[in-house]
């Protein structure tokens, strides 16, 4: 018996459109072979042109069919030249992280490919390890309500105890997932700056206190300056790191360098009853409506996004399905002729993204 899924789709700005087409095809040919579940798609128009066009980034009805939907995808959004009359821009993804409190974004870091990794490996060592960035407060809870006048401007950084234990229970257990799936040892590390602000101090003294119901899993700390030179030098080093908002958005695109750029770094960000699957990288207007964007990043997404709802209903074949999406992007990737301009290829988004179909279809 099929079971079937409502996914909320956010098209994006930019080359969101472009890539996002070639995603949901995608899923749909994955779904097709399946009698296990069946994937409705609902549009959600928000982001910045919808906003140059109705004065509105996230309308009331695209916020409904996301809270109705079993997952969201979202695609890349907000364009540098369009923005709020306070001058930043337009962010839909940010607003609906608060929306439903999707404190968890995942940030996996994994090099799928040695010739597109920029970090000379002396031994051959794998690098497979997973950001999680806290992604409804810290440095961003202030945002768009920050305080400004002729002499000075003022953020203010918010962690919480709730929010704070429910995101390193959230990188315990998957660490714990890891290590029982023999991906790793399990071991997740605190990024923070504990030794110069109050604020860290309470966040380490949070994670000390929830890895006392881990005791299975290694723990250990490191200073966010550290951690970005350690993610050069050593990054197959990591396991689980779970850090601030802040950090992490930085720490996240050091990240996708390791891996070869933006254009293969999928993410999620999770909270307790709701999910959003995008890209990390952005809308890159520049290249909008050329047919060079990079799907992979996009394509990635929305696998982990079947391994979630895999997992929340105990569906095996999306589980498998998601696994095979990422076989299938990691084989295109040994092909230069493959894959697209961004990362040394020559392939069109949707040359790209038929090389995918066609693994798939094997």
């Amino acid at each position: 018996m099929s079971t079937e899924f409502t996914i909320a789709v956010f098209e994006g700005d930019g080359i969101g459109p472009e890539i996002m087409t070639p995603t949901i095809e995608i899923l749909k040919q994955l779904q097709s072979s399946s009698d296990k579940y069946t994937l409705n798609f609902s549009i959600a128009p928000a982001g910045a042109n919808h906003y140059q066009q109705t004065s509105e980034s996230l309308p009331e009805q695209s916020l409904k069919i996301a809270e109705e939907s079993d997952a969201i995808l979202l695609s890349a959004m907000g364009l540098p030249g369009v923005r709020y009359p306070d001058g930043t821009e337009i962010s839909p993804q940010i607003e609906l992280r608060k929306a439903f409190n999707l404190y968890a974004g995942v940030r996996p870091v994994t090099v799928r490919n040695s010739k597109y990794c920029p970090i000379r490996r002396p031994n051959g060592e794998v690098i497979d390890f997973v950001l999680i960035r806290e992604s409804t407060e810290g440095l961003f809870h202030s945002m768009g309500k920050g305080t400004v006048t002729h002499e000075e401007a003022t953020e203010t950084l918010m962690i919480t105890r709730d929010v704070s234990e429910q995101l390193f229970d959230f990188a315990f257990k998957l660490a714990g997932q890891r290590k029982s799936s023999g991906v790793s040892s399990g071991r997740v590390t605190c990024v923070d700056k504990a030794n110069v602000f109050r604020a860290f101090a309470f966040f380490r003294e949070i994670f000390d206190e929830r890895a006392k119901n881990f005791p299975d899993i290694e723990t250990e700390y490191a200073y966010v300056d550290a951690t970005a030179l350690w993610m050069v030098q050593r990054p197959w080093s990591f396991d689980v790191l779970v850090t601030e908002n802040m950090f992490g958005d930085i720490l996240s695109d050091l990240g996708a360098g390791l891996m070869g750029g933006l254009g293969l770094a999928p993410s999620a960000d999770i909270g307790n009853n709701q999910a959003v699957f995008q890209p990390c990288h952005g809308s890159a207007p520049d290249i909008a409506g050329k047919g060079i964007a990079n799907p992979f990043a996009m394509i990635l997404s929305a696998g982990m996004m079947l391994d979630w709802l895999g997992h929340q209903n105990n569906n095996d074949q999306m589980i498998l399905d998601a696994t095979a999406l990422k076989d299938a992007v990691n084989s295109v990737l040994a092909d230069r002729a493959q894959v697209t301009s961004d990362i040394g290829g020559t392939a069109s988004t949707k040359q790209a993204a038929q090389a995918v179909m066609k693994c798939l279809g094997k």
